[in-house]
């Protein structure tokens, strides 16, 4: 009887009094929209959870990541997070982890895990490295496959075909190296292997900038004319290679079709107008949601039991201009207003699992 009135009183308590720490080692800018969402998706939660939350940037610099996880890890004891979340980028996370393993400091891998090769290294979470606890990425894959075959249905549609009989595409990805950019690519050459009519002349890598990604296309435009698709790894080289196509006099979304992937508020606004053809997003609430599984871990219900220690899950929402106009309602405010607590296992404890289904988050 003690022990139910304990519980009872511990989750009426107001959810600061559980408050704990997480500085998550952002590998993006201040500049970068889909790393703003992805900080401001976390900031989101943690207010909701009670979460004290610091935000730090290492401006794409895989160094810089280094030696921010040494400046926290170095802290005064009393003044280290109680966790550390990274995103896996660009070869930094061996030397990440042994910093945070030699202070004690917990680590969550959200957005990219580990690559196989990195996992035969280290081995999974809670192996090799006892303080990394687990890791929560989206279904890559996903988002290549979606945004490619609704290019693909929309040039059927308009029979934008060439003297070959072929559509012709174009691919600009984000990097060679990073697990979601190399994920996404596969998929994307998957949807282009089981379809005949569909030839993809050249991918080439942008880096995830929209500067490159405007260089790039002029090129690919001048080599491929016949080219009526280009698939984009982000919306930043989407966005690039837009403005390339205008200085050659002609019009995105009607002389060649554009997909993008993540949910800045410009790529919501140009798939409304209809020059992005296809738009993928909702990843880049990974840090939000782990927030949740870090929460629940935290009061004692570790999610290894249930959901492993390496988790993909589906996040990606394919927005039509009816869901883009619904989650620029939504996500208006730079930090969105979204019960948080209605996910925990601990403060809901008849849930059995965990969603992460975006499209539940734009609804009122």
């Amino acid at each position: 009887m003690f022990r139910i009135l304990l519980t009872a009183l511990l989750l009426w308590l107001p959810l600061s009094a559980w408050a704990f720490s997480v500085t998550f080692i952002n590998p993006g800018t201040r500049l970068e929209p889909y790393w703003n969402d992805a900080a401001n998706g976390m900031r989101a939660a943690a207010r909701s959870l009670g979460v004290e939350l610091e935000v730090v940037y290492a401006g794409r610099d895989p160094l810089r990541q280094i030696e921010l996880t040494r400046e926290v890890a170095g802290r005064p004891e009393e003044r280290r997070p109680d966790y550390l979340l990274f995103s896996v980028e660009k070869g930094s996370f061996a030397e990440q982890m042994r910093i945070a393993e030699s202070a004690g400091v917990p680590v969550f891998l959200a957005y990219n895990g580990l690559r196989p090769e990195e996992r035969a290294r280290h081995g999974a979470p809670r192996e090799h490295f006892s303080e990394l606890l687990g890791s929560l990425i989206p279904v890559a894959e996903t988002a290549g496959r979606l945004t490619t075959e609704a290019l693909l249905e929309e040039a059927r549609r308009r029979g934008l075909y060439g003297s070959d009989g072929k559509i012709h595409m174009l691919a600009i990805s984000g990097d060679r190296s990073t697990d979601s950019s190399i994920r996404r690519n596969w998929a994307m050459q998957a949807v282009v292997d089981a379809n005949p009519d569909l030839v993809l002349d050249q991918i080439v890598h942008a880096d995830w900038r929209r500067d490159l990604g405007k260089l790039k296309a002029s090129l690919l435009f001048e080599r491929y004319p016949q080219a009526t698709l280009l698939w984009a790894g982000n919306d930043l080289i989407a966005f690039g290679a837009m403005e390339a196509l205008r200085e050659r006099g002609r019009t995105p979304g009607v002389d060649v079709l554009f997909s993008a992937i993540n949910t800045s508020e410009e790529a919501m606004h140009r798939r409304i107008r209809g020059e992005l053809t296809a738009l993928a997003g909702g990843h880049f609430m990974a840090g939000g949601w782990s927030l949740v599984l870090l929460y629940d871990y935290h009061h004692g219900l570790d999610f290894a039991a249930t959901e492993g220690v390496e988790m993909q899950r589906p996040m990606f929402t394919l927005f039509t201009p009816e869901l883009a106009r619904r989650y620029l309602d939504r996500f208006g405010e730079p930090v969105p207003d979204i019960d948080f607590t209605r996910y925990s296992r601990h403060l809901n404890q008849q849930r059995d699992g965990y969603s992460f289904d975006f499209k539940e988050l734009l609804e009122p």
